[in-house]
């Protein structure tokens, strides 16, 4: 896990809505191309859905994880 999907995580969760990573890239540090890479990571750890084509929510999985409930290296064969 990086710096970055802890933030695209805790944006994700803390609007409650369904970004794009353009919009991810306006409220973050972060490019939306690199956004987009990482998305696609969280995406196949299950940390996020893709609920349409470049749309994104976090899953309760991702919730989970910023909660503390799973761990970090549990995911890093993943990411």
């Amino acid at each position: 896990m990086t710096q970055a999907d802890d933030r695209i995580l805790e944006t994700l969760a803390d609007s409650g809505l369904i970004l794009s990573p353009r919009v991810l890239s306006a409220n973050t540090d972060y490019s939306r191309h690199y956004l987009s890479t990482r998305l696609g990571k969280l995406r196949d750890a299950e940390l996020v859905d893709r609920v349409d084509e470049g749309l994104y929510q976090i899953t309760d999985r991702g919730r989970a994880y910023l909660e503390g409930d799973l761990e970090a290296e549990v995911l890093e064969n993943s990411i």
